[in-house]
This record gives C-alpha cells, structure tokens and sequence, in this order.
C-alpha cells in the first residue's frame, strides 16, 4: 500500500505491487480495487502497478456529500506526484471518465492512457430519469432494486441478467453497501457534463478498449472518442464484454503492456495521430 495526501486534505491510497516503470490503474463502480487483482498480478510481473482507491467508494471515508470527479482527480494527482515520475494510467468504465480527465487536467503526469469503455457523456444526460428512480430505491433501503434499474436502464443490461444482479446485491453485505456508492458516482459522472471540448485538447497516446459484445452505447461513446482525441487508437476485445477484467486478464494485461511498449518507443510528445482499430 502506497498513501500520500490530497489537496483537501483527505487520505490517498493505492495497492502497490510489482518493479519496474509505473501504471496506474483506475478501479470501475461497484468496486473497491480488488475487480482488477488478475490483471495488475499480470502486470506486476514487469511493471509497477498502483491501483488507486478511488474515494468515491472507500467506506473509511465518511463524507456529506459525493465526491466529485474533481475530488478523484486530486487524489490522482497527489499520487503520481508522489511517485515522482510519469506513467501510463489506466482507467475502466467510471474509473477511465476519471482517468480521461486525469489526462486532462495533468498533461505532463501521464506517458498516455488506456480506457475501457468511459461512460461518457457524449449528447444527453448519462442517467436522467433512471438515475433518479434509483436514487430513489437507495433512499427507500433497496440497493437491489436501484442496481437492477442501474444496470438495466443505464448500463442496457437485458431484463433477466439486471433480475439477476437484484439478486446477488441483495444477497451480498459488499454489494449492498457499494449500491448507494454506485449512485454517487452516476451523480457525479451526471455532474461533469459534456466535455469533448476538453479532450479534444488531449496530446497524449490513447487506447481505447472495448469489447465487441457491450452495450451498444458504450461502443458509442467510443466512436465519439475516437474521433475528439488527437492520437486515438482502438482495440476491440473479441469474445468480451464490460468484464474482461475478470474474465480475459491474460488478455487485457498484453493489450496494455503492449501499449505502453509502443507508446515509450514512439514518445508522448511525437505528435502522432493515430485513429485506427485493431483486435
């Protein structure tokens, strides 16, 4: 465990495992770091891998309020400036919308970035009117229910696997004290708003992995993108879907060691745009 401080003050904590240059991974919702455990035991094996604790979902933390993107993105910033050096960061689903504005906001902290399937906003509001219906039900003390609307109305799960999920929040104490976390997240994803502008200012080498049976929407949000930032490559993970983290490790952890290979060869600053696909 590597800790350092943010700048209100609040503790930053990270897994830290493995030698070698430095990525920093950026955990989805749902989620307390440990989703990523096969992958970062991967990269660990050339690599030193820092999986940040995202604060929005650490139960040490009690707070009044949700905390913002901006909040994560101090907390990341506290951190690389802590390890001293540039690396490549990481970021899955919620966590990669705080790693794209990671890229953003500390341009010279990272060699390039890797995110798997951003629920980004790209038009409308990321949740709207399921987001409130599932406040509602973490109001009213049903984190099941709020999840299988979550994953039903915004993830665009079919009805009979979001049934599912309402079944296994209820049966977990975890995932029933990550449901209300889950829902401060969606608020603050709904909070940031549109930020293409913002990202099409991006210079650094970006990854953007999907896989080739998620939600339609997500492979959206990539196509939208792709075509905002300057030096974006795409990788389909054939086979997969929102999880490959847990189901295609070996798999997910060559894409990005292979990634950061070609990007320290080509240099963050060369100026190389790159829009193609591979698989």
């Amino acid at each position: 465990m590597i800790t350092t401080i943010s700048a209100d003050g609040t503790e930053v904590r990270a897994l830290d495992s493995g030698q070698g240059p430095t990525i920093l991974v950026v955990h989805p919702g749902m989620d307390d770091g440990s989703s990523w455990q096969k992958v970062t035991a991967v990269l660990a094996r050339e690599f030193r891998v820092l999986t940040v604790l995202r604060r929005q979902y650490r139960r040490d933390i009690t707070k009044s309020a949700p905390a913002s993107i901006a909040d994560e993105v101090a907390d990341i910033k506290a951190l690389v400036e802590s390890v001293g050096k540039p690396m490549l960061v990481v970021g899955h689903s919620s966590g990669a919308v705080v790693a794209l504005e990671a890229l953003a906001a500390l341009p010279t902290s990272f060699i390039g970035g890797v995110l798997y399937e951003p629920p980004l906003r790209i038009d409308g509001p990321v949740g709207g009117a399921a987001l409130l219906s599932a406040q509602a039900a973490i109001a009213a003390g049903k984190p099941g229910k709020a999840m299988q609307i979550f994953t039903r109305d915004m993830v665009g799960l079919p009805e009979w696997q979001a049934g599912l999920v309402r079944m296994f929040v209820g049966a977990s104490p975890k995932m029933r004290r990550l449901a209300p976390r889950q829902m401060d997240d969606n608020t603050a994803l709904e909070q940031l708003g549109l930020r293409l502008d913002l990202y099409e200012q991006i210079q650094a080498p970006v990854l953007l992995v999907g896989g080739n049976k998620s939600p339609a929407h997500l492979r959206r949000r990539l196509d939208v993108l792709a075509r905002t930032l300057p030096r974006a490559e795409r990788h389909v993970l054939r086979g997969q879907g929102h999880s490959a983290n847990r189901r295609a490790a070996e798999p997910l952890a060559r894409v990005i060691a292979e990634f950061h290979a070609a990007t320290i060869q080509t240099g963050p600053g060369s100026g190389a745009s790159s829009r193609g696909t591979t698989s």
